[in-house]
């Protein structure tokens, strides 16, 4: 099985993703104009993820094997913007930094463009939802951070809103993943466009999201984080040494590859 990996955290890729889904808010009301203004607040507050900025992030291909067919953990964030997140936790909500995962080996955050987790709130009353949700800001980047806080490797499988980070395609199990290996750091800075780039995820209105303007994309899915980890077998000689970017070998043929494509914005 080939994998790659991201050199910014020294980890890398295995080509193995996530399905992940929410569901859209809609408003309704008697007088026709005060339903149309309901409904433009509603759009006004909803958020999705645009294909941003390149940044620059160079892997290579190694070889590794899931210990299970069954994930470690499944786990997803919704976000929005902030009123709209205030809505959905009420009052007090409970507040962290991060989630664990995997029994606590791996710690789950999203970082600001200054590298400070973004605070998950979700609401304490038992009838609520039991996703955690973040508030972000139009036109902000952001970063999905994993630490591993183990002695294990693990396969991490992300998808935002609804598309795998890797290919750009509807998320599933059985697409691919990055290789976070024991007690190192994963940042996922956007979805991988080659070996050598990604496109920053920044936060943006619905219709300008990629998941609303690329072939596997459904907005029904935007405003959604995934990740999956399964446990995962790497051989000694796959290993690097911190610090080692880890660089790609010439490719003959590089646009016959399975990152994302690039959005195609409709007018």
């Amino acid at each position: 099985m080939m994998i790659h990996p991201l050199s910014r955290s020294r980890l890398f890729k295995l080509v193995v993703g996530l399905v992940a889904g929410a569901a859209l808010l809609t408003a309704c009301s008697q007088m026709p104009r005060t339903a149309n203004i309901g409904m433009e607040s509603s759009k006004e507050a909803k958020l999705g993820t645009q294909w941003g900025e390149g940044i620059a992030s160079e892997t290579r291909s190694i070889k590794a094997k899931r210990l299970s067919s069954k994930p470690d953990e499944v786990a997803s964030l919704g976000y929005d913007a902030a009123a709209a997140v205030r809505r959905a936790v009420g009052h007090n909500p409970e507040s962290r930094l991060n989630l664990l995962l995997a029994g606590g080996n791996v710690e789950w955050s999203v970082l600001d463009e200054n590298e400070r987790p973004l605070p998950l709130q979700r609401a304490r009353s038992g009838g609520g939802s039991d996703v955690f949700h973040l508030a972000g800001l139009e036109g902000s980047r952001y970063t999905l951070r994993f630490r591993n806080l183990s002695d294990r490797s693990y396969e991490v499988i992300a998808t935002v809103d609804g598309l795998d980070v890797l290919n750009g395609k509807s998320g599933s199990l059985l697409n691919g993943g990055y290789i976070l290996y024991p007690q190192q750091v994963l940042d996922i800075d956007g979805f991988r466009k080659s070996q050598n780039e990604v496109a920053a995820f920044r936060f943006a209105v619905p219709g300008q999201a990629y998941a609303a303007n690329t072939e596997g994309g459904d907005v029904r899915n935007i405003g959604v984080i995934g990740a999956a980890l399964f446990e995962t077998e790497v051989s000694d000689a796959q290993r690097r040494p911190r610090g080692d970017a880890a660089l790609s070998p010439p490719n003959a043929f590089p646009a016959d590859s399975s990152y994302a494509p690039p959005p195609h914005y409709r007018q």
